[in-house]
């Protein structure tokens, strides 16, 4: 069975840090541009990273620039989400999925399906 999973999420207080992972199961994650998203309670899910196949092309949005980087180690079959300096407002579940990764943004890919996801509250 061909899937993601997501992991790492927890409770931060408001400048912590936190480091997700994305692990794929079933397939090679090498040769697939990663995306991160997540969906706040009440609200829509949102695109916030992705990285090419080899790490070469990074997109961020504004909201994260600077305070989240993105990273795969395609020998483990994973990608990252590094996120430092945590506010309340990046209180969501994160989810990842195969993604298009351009400079100008992040696309789904039909067909997308997501996993549980991983939640985060940033929270004092």
């Amino acid at each position: 069975q061909l899937q993601l999973v997501e992991s790492g999420g927890g409770l931060v207080q408001p400048g912590g840090s936190l480091t997700l992972s994305c692990a794929a199961s079933g397939f090679s994650l090498d040769t697939y541009a990663i995306g991160w998203f997540r969906q706040a309670p009440g609200k829509e899910r949102e695109g916030v990273t992705c990285i090419t196949p080899t790490g070469g092309l990074t997109h961020y949005r504004d909201a994260v620039k600077g305070r989240f980087t993105i990273s795969r180690d395609n020998a483990k079959n994973t990608a990252y989400l590094h996120m430092n300096s945590l506010k309340p407002e990046d209180t969501a579940v994160y989810f990842c999925t195969t993604v298009g990764c351009y400079p100008g943004g992040i696309a789904t890919m039909p067909h997308t399906t997501w996993g549980q996801g991983t939640p985060v509250t940033v929270s004092s």
